[in-house]
Order: C-alpha cells, then sequence, then structure tokens
C-alpha cells in the first residue's frame, strides 16, 4: 500500500491526532476517510449509469412456497 508524507502545523497535527481517537481510528484510517468522504463518490465516474442504467425488463418475484412449522424452543 502507498505511504504519503506530508507536512502540518504541530495544531493541525493535534487536532488530527484528537479526531482520529475519538472516532476510535488509527490516524492514517481517519485521514483516509476525510480524504474519500471530500474526494466524492469511491465509485468512479458512470459506474451506476454503466451498471444500473442499462436493465431493461421487469423484476418479477417467482412463486413462495408456504412458510414451513417450526417447533418451539
Amino acid at each position: 500500500m502507498p505511504q504519503l508524507k506530508f507536512y502540518v502545523p504541530e495544531h493541525t497535527a493535534r487536532l488530527l491526532r484528537e479526531r482520529a481517537r475519538r472516532k476510535r481510528l488509527s490516524l492514517s484510517k481517519y485521514l483516509a476517510s476525510v480524504m474519500l468522504r471530500e474526494s466524492g463518490s469511491p465509485w468512479p465516474r458512470g459506474y451506476f449509469e454503466n451498471a444500473v442504467g442499462f436493465w431493461e425488463g421487469e423484476f418479477e418475484r417467482p412463486p413462495q412456497e408456504t412458510p414451513e412449522r417450526r417447533d418451539n424452543l
């Protein structure tokens, strides 16, 4: 997994560590979650239009059988 190194002021580092601690995440997991949230959807552009958008037809539910009777515990 790639590693990134960047510099922030000490007060920013303290703030980030505190927020990660409150969410019970490591600092790297917290920063990754912030980046995903800030960068928008984790899905590739056009994913839903290409995957879901091409469905044609109707959804048909097959006939359901009568539920089996079970003994009480």
